[in-house]
């Protein structure tokens, strides 16, 4: 697939077939992922591979944007660790490079994925933090539940001249 097909292509996908995505497919996403650019090479970012099914069907219960991972076969959640980084506040923007680079990879493979926000909410990070354990200094930042879309992908024209401008506002 083509990068540029791939980026028009790509849609929120919120209901899943029952289906597994192999374990091939999930670290081909998560290493897309890594390969994002960030600020001084910093990679603030941890990555929790999902699957376990009760812990994917808690998720909606402090997570009310999340419904679609209860068909979702594995969720990635990606987490920001700016402890000790030179430039520790960009690690929102090397996350959300991140995120990108996942729901690319996991198109160009023909899985459906959705960007569920956590960060900044406090309840779905502390939500996160409960049910997977993970240390009070690493911040859940975003979750992208992974299966195989029910329906076909298609185009949108999201493209708005209005909204270029040219050296000045």
């Amino acid at each position: 697939m083509e990068l540029l097909e791939a980026i028009k292509t790509r849609r929120s996908i919120r209901q899943f077939q029952d289906r597994p995505v192999s374990e091939e497919h999930v670290m081909t996403i998560v290493e897309a992922a890594m390969l994002a650019p960030s600020a001084g090479n910093q990679q603030p970012w941890h990555f929790i591979i999902i699957s376990d099914r009760a812990k994917l069907d808690a998720i909606p219960s402090f997570h009310p944007y999340s419904k679609m991972v209860l068909q979702a076969p594995v969720a990635i959640l990606i987490c920001g660790d700016p402890t000790g980084k030179p430039w520790s506040d960009f690690w929102v923007q090397d996350c959300s490079a991140a995120a990108q680079n996942a729901l690319l990879a996991a198109r160009d493979l023909g899985l459906g994925t959705v960007w569920a926000g956590v960060y900044p909410a406090v309840d779905r990070m502390a939500g996160f933090r409960n049910l997977l354990a993970i240390p009070e200094h690493i911040i859940p930042f975003a979750l992208i539940p992974v299966g195989w879309p029910t329906g076909a992908f298609q185009s949108v024209d999201r493209f708005k001249p209005e909204l270029i401008h040219r050296d000045t506002w």
